[in-house]
């Protein structure tokens, strides 16, 4: 399945389908679920990376077990709107992934997700070391979040 459009994605779920937000890291994925009503972004995990393969395997395993419908990925679009080697690295692995599984993906525009978060979390004293735990996955929330709150804002 080729890379949709945010609202190809939603309209491409059946109704108990969740989806999947992933913030790609060079060292982490972090990873969030919509509740079933697409309404609700949760932190859930974070996979430290290895290789692509097994990485995959692990993501996939969540997908199959959570039921997954589709997959948000953060792009992290330059502030001058430029897409950099991240963007890039974040567009070849959602095609790797497509190559194993046939499953909607789309992209969100992830600018200033973890600077967010990481503020969210210093106003509300977390230590260092909470911090580095809930970071990736929380910032996968704020990705998946940010998608569902503007899916009216679709056309």
């Amino acid at each position: 399945m080729p890379i949709l459009s945010p609202a190809e994605l939603l309209s491409s779920l059946t109704r108990d389908q969740r989806l999947l937000g992933l913030d790609l890291g060079s060292k982490t994925i972090g990873l969030a679920l919509s509740d079933v009503s697409r309404t609700i972004a949760t932190p859930f995990d974070t996979i430290r990376r290895t290789k692509f393969t097994k990485d995959a395997e692990l993501l996939l395993a969540v997908v199959d077990k959570q039921g997954v419908g589709g997959l948000v990925l953060g792009l992290p679009v330059e502030m001058d709107g430029f897409e950099g080697p991240r963007c890039q690295s974040v567009r070849s692995f959602a095609a790797n992934l497509a190559r194993l599984r046939d499953m909607p993906i789309a992209y969100w525009d992830e600018r200033l997700s973890t600077s967010a978060v990481t503020r969210t979390l210093l106003e509300a004293d977390s230590s260092r070391k909470r911090r580095a735990e809930v970071v990736d996955k929380m910032a996968a929330a704020y990705i998946l979040q940010g998608l569902l709150d503007n899916r009216t804002g679709f056309a």
